[in-house]
């Protein structure tokens, strides 16, 4: 539920167990927070896929200055709905196992 106190919108926390009624609450918590536009980017999948739900208008981001290196803004809300879960190895672990890979065929010859 939703109510107004001190001019600011308040949730009271329904506690009726569904992963929806958390994850509602989390997005009405996380309306007012910003994210970077790496950390927004890391969080739905990728720069590209940033690019393309801001240019939709299903991300709110605003860039208050002009410059090249200008920090954005993404509403934190709107990058959670749109969250997207990786299942790639990080580049690190990838490199290790391909260190091995080439360790072995060396020991082999």
């Amino acid at each position: 539920m939703i109510y107004q106190e001190n001019n600011q919108l308040r949730t009271t926390i329904l506690d009726d167990g569904t992963v929806e009624a958390k994850f509602h609450e989390i997005l009405v918590v996380m309306n007012n927070k910003t994210f970077g536009q790496r950390e927004a980017a890391d969080i739905v999948g990728g720069r590209g896929r940033l690019f393309k739900l801001v240019g939709e208008g299903k991300i709110r981001a605003e860039k208050p200055t002009n410059k090249q290196n200008g920090k954005w803004f993404c509403n934190a809300s709107d990058v959670l709905r749109y969250t997207r879960v990786r299942y790639r190895k990080s580049r690190k672990l990838r490199k290790m196992k391909k260190d091995e890979k080439n360790n072995i065929k060396r020991a082999s010859a």
